[in-house]
């Protein structure tokens, strides 16, 4: 069964809405990949403020607020217009300048060597061009700029996290629709050999997931898919951040190489 990317669009609305499963990649996966993404920056000597960041497929602009209150420069791009038009309305209601362009990974709006950063999350299992993705992140870098990236590993965990609790199973389910397809998944070895044939060199890669300690965390899902807790409030308690494990999924960073 093929992906249904239009989920994007008819829920677009509802990004900043706890009740709603889109929040499920903010209550705790916000922070967890800005965490880590701003420690990078911060090792690697680089002050964000400043900064033009590229935020390749930021949906309602979780991650692109939290940069342009670190005082960077901010480009988001995403396929869908509605997710675009919710992004505004929350960036201008915090008080925040970003810059946001409908446009996909394959085709980036923007100007070659544009960007100090960019960074894709929750992108890359959904494209229809993995290799072209790659190629246009590296063509708006500026040499020795950063990408940061996170996506779902293709492994036995994944399936029955993924696709079996978060999108099949009738109890559990976020969306009564597919939002990811098992076989689009990307291995750390696969993402890594694109990224160096486009000029990217992969530097780091951490494992992402959830935390939680207590197995009676999953029956969240069943909990939310009732009514009965917010998925916002579901997010937080399964504690995602990094881990030893890259079964689940993984997040890292690469630089394009000076070719000059």
């Amino acid at each position: 069964m093929a992906i249904d990317n239009d989920v994007y669009n008819r829920h677009a609305a509802n990004w900043w809405d706890e009740d709603e499963p889109l929040n499920l990649l903010h209550g705790s996966v916000t922070p967890a990949r800005f965490g880590y993404f701003v420690a990078v920056l911060q090792r690697l000597g680089r002050d964000p403020s400043g900064l033009r960041a590229l935020d390749i497929g930021c949906g309602g602009g979780f991650l692109a607020e939290e940069f342009a209150r670190l005082g960077c420069g901010v480009v988001g791009v995403d396929p869908s217009a509605p997710s675009l038009d919710t992004a505004r309305r929350h960036a201008e209601g915090c008080g925040l300048e970003i810059d946001y362009r409908v446009g996909s990974g394959e085709d980036l709006p923007v100007q070659d060597e544009e960007f100090d950063f960019a960074y894709c999350c929750d992108v890359l299992e959904h494209v229809t061009d993995l290799n072209q993705v790659i190629r246009e992140t590296a063509r708006v870098l500026k040499p020795g700029g950063i990408y940061f990236f996170d996506t779902v590993n293709r492994t036995l965990l994944s399936k029955v996290l993924a696709i079996k609790v978060m999108q099949e199973w009738r109890m559990t389910r976020a969306f009564d629709t597919p939002v990811h397809e098992w076989d689009m998944f990307i291995k750390p070895e696969e993402l890594g050999s694109t990224m160096a044939h486009h000029g990217l060199r992969l530097h780091e890669t951490v494992g992402l997931g959830p935390r939680a300690k207590n197995p009676a965390t999953v029956l969240g899902f069943v909990r939310a898919r009732r009514g009965r807790m917010s998925y916002g409030e579901l997010s937080r308690r399964l504690d995602f951040g990094q881990t030893r494990s890259l079964s689940m999924s993984y997040m890292g960073y690469a630089t394009r190489e000076d070719t000059a």
